[in-house]
């Protein structure tokens, strides 16, 4: 018996000796303000949930850690370096405190990441996918030596299949260059910048989001598409399915709980309709989501079978009595009303420190009484759409911008001003593709009801073409063409800006054929001593002394978008949710650590913007049901 407990205390005092060694390897980079997170940020299992929530295996591994890096000339791309300089921990890009690192990178060199790895035999049973939740922005992948793929692309997840690479044995040697041009290249990258200044930030290079490795049969299934269909009280589910063979089946059921709802068993390559009765309608006030169980079947024997949920949901836009075009949820108007969020980290940059930290922003919102988020120029880990669904969120989704250099004209009817973008073919196609992985890959996720190509004609080119393509792609959701300018006759909606006071383009000449939306306001901003980027020179479109102050304007502006949503208004974004880097516009500090103005003050502003009898629609008027 004393043999086992020694054996066991020699085995924890390992493991600590081995988190020890890893802590000492790595530490925040000093200068920065951090959120209340990063200290519980663990260097030996960083960010450790499950990535990808619409499709769940349990055989992975998570590869997140310290991982050898080297920053080396662009020139010496393809050879891998034979030594390291220093420990970086993924998944926080170089330039962010958390990496460990902090050094910039830019277009003349390259990023080497390496890490041998340990892939146990319980995974190499069957073939081997190593994932890459994102990474900025073009990823060369070498496995033992050996070139793996190649993949561009800064926001969308992408895989390879690993398995001819592997040796035997269970060490295995994996390595990734990364370059990343910034705003030095055509590829989309939002609010990044060489030179950080206003409202553009610090670069964000390399991998940024989860890494791991997964088991899978041969047969296998790659994702799946799930689309709802509320007024039929359906839902449509696809899948991509690798490898097929004659006569497989696709098995797909629905879930109330432990409560099966329906269950359909199609062709392979045929989409599964299932018929929902009485469905629970997803929406801010009730969130309600079904668990959905795929599986391919081959003469009966399961191949795979992964885990997803749904929700069945509904965005429309329909005219009110007035003849003024309105988005509805579900088929009645909700107002729908939301910070602008950057979705950007003191410590992380990109990345947030931790599931509790990412989780946080959300929760906040919900509890200042928005309904919705806008998620601008960015796009999050599949976890952050996971927990708007959740939590009941409404998400307007924006391509990340890149490209720019072309006028702007912010006026609607404004016409010899506005200019759009003359790209090269390389751009535009990296453009198309990216935007179809974003759209396809976030499919799945209820929360998002708008689409939004271009923001204030940042690279903004073939408007008419890109929104159509858009709305084609994925009917299911509106199309939001141009937020902000330079605007089309093209889209279900026309978006203002204006700053600071909220105002809307005239319903009676804009709002016939399209939804009219306030796409940004405000910017109310106040630095918090002790919790800015920087110790001076911040900046806010509006400046206050104190937060009694800043809520007083913002309560004045609440009290105008009442008047707005009774002429037309469908939609209104506050910028913004946090503070970042030298602007400090935010409902809270950059740091996460001061919220300016109490969430139940907001809460009781927000409330009487959600009254159903601001808006009269034509089917109340004539007595139809809604």
């Amino acid at each position: 018996m004393k043999k086992i407990q020694i054996f066991f205390l020699l085995v924890l005092l390992l493991q600590t000796a081995i988190v020890d060694a890893q802590n000492n390897d790595w530490s925040i980079v000093k200068g920065k303000i951090t959120s209340p997170w990063a200290e519980q940020v663990n260097p030996s299992n960083p960010l450790p949930e499950y990535p990808r929530p619409h499709l769940v295996r349990e055989n992975w591994q998570n590869l997140n850690g310290l991982w050898d890096y080297a920053i080396v000339p662009k020139a010496q791309q393809a050879n891998l370096p034979t030594t390291s300089q220093g420990k970086i921990l993924v998944p926080y890009a170089i330039e962010s405190a958390l990496s460990g690192v902090g050094k910039t990178v830019g277009k003349d060199s390259v990023l080497w990441y390496r890490r041998s790895i340990n892939i146990p035999a319980k995974l190499r049973r069957q073939n081997v996918l190593l994932h890459f939740g994102a990474v900025d922005w073009q990823s060369d992948v070498y496995v033992n030596g050996r070139k793996a793929g190649t993949h561009q692309g800064g926001y969308d997840p992408f895989s390879f299949d690993i398995t001819p690479y592997l040796k035997n044995g269970n060490q295995q040697d994996i390595a990734i260059s990364v370059w990343d041009p910034s705003d030095d290249g055509p590829q989309p990258r939002g609010k990044q910048v060489k030179k950080p200044e206003s409202i553009w930030y610090t670069p964000v290079t390399g991998i940024w989001q989860t890494v791991w490795l997964e088991s899978m049969p041969k047969t296998y299934i790659a994702s799946t598409r799930q689309t709802p269909d509320i007024d039929k009280g359906i839902v449509t589910v696809s899948a991509d399915v690798q490898n097929l063979q004659a006569n497989d089946r696709l098995r797909v059921s629905a879930w109330d709980g432990k409560k099966k709802v329906a269950e359909q068993e199609v062709s392979a390559n045929s989409p599964a309709v299932l018929q929902v009765n009485n469905a629970k309608l997803w929406s801010p006030e009730n969130p309600f989501l079904y668990d959905l169980r795929v599986a391919v079947v081959r003469n009966g024997k399961v191949q795979d079978e992964v885990e997803s949920y749904f929700a069945m949901r509904k965005i429309s836009m329909e005219p009110d009595v007035n003849g003024v075009q309105r988005m509805l949820l579900n088929n009645e108007f909700v107002f729908q009303y939301g910070p602008l969020d950057q979705g950007w980290w003191p410590d992380g940059l990109y990345t947030a420190p931790t599931e509790e930290a990412l989780v946080f922003d959300i929760d906040k919102t919900k509890e200042m009484g928005f309904n919705m988020i806008r998620k601008h120029v960015k796009v999050e880990p599949a976890r952050w759409y996971y927990h708007t669904d959740k939590t009941g969120m409404l998400v307007w989704q924006d391509m990340p911008s890149g490209d720019m250099g072309n006028r702007w004209e912010s006026r609607p009817g404004v016409t010899g001003r506005g200019t759009e973008k003359e790209r090269t073919p390389e751009s535009e196609k990296i453009f198309r593709t990216e935007w179809a992985e974003i759209m396809d890959d976030l499919h799945n996720f209820p929360s998002i009801v708008v689409w939004v190509p271009f923001n204030e004609a940042w690279g903004q080119f073939k408007t008419d073409e890109i929104t159509n393509w858009t709305m084609e792609r994925d009917p299911s959701r509106l199309v939001n063409s141009a937020s902000g300018g330079n605007f089309h006759p093209v889209g279900q909606i026309i978006d203002l800006h204006n700053y600071p006071d909220p105002v809307m383009p005239r319903p009676e000449l804009f709002g016939e054929k399209q939804v009219i939306v306030l796409g940004e306001f405000g910017g109310l901003g106040l630095p918090v001593e002790g919790h800015t980027w920087q110790q001076k020179d911040n900046w806010g479109y509006q400046s206050f002394k104190n937060a009694d102050e800043l809520f007083e304007r913002y309560k004045a502006f609440t009290e105008k978008l009442e008047d707005l949503i009774q002429l037309g208004l469908s939609a209104a974004i506050y910028t913004q949710t946090t503070d970042v880097e030298i602007e400090t516009n935010g409902l809270m500090t950059y740091d996460r650590k001061v919220i300016k103005v109490p969430a139940e003050k907001l809460r009781q502003v927000h409330s009487k913007l959600y009254d159903p009898s601001l808006v009269k629609m034509k089917q109340q008027a004539t007595g139809s049901l809604r």
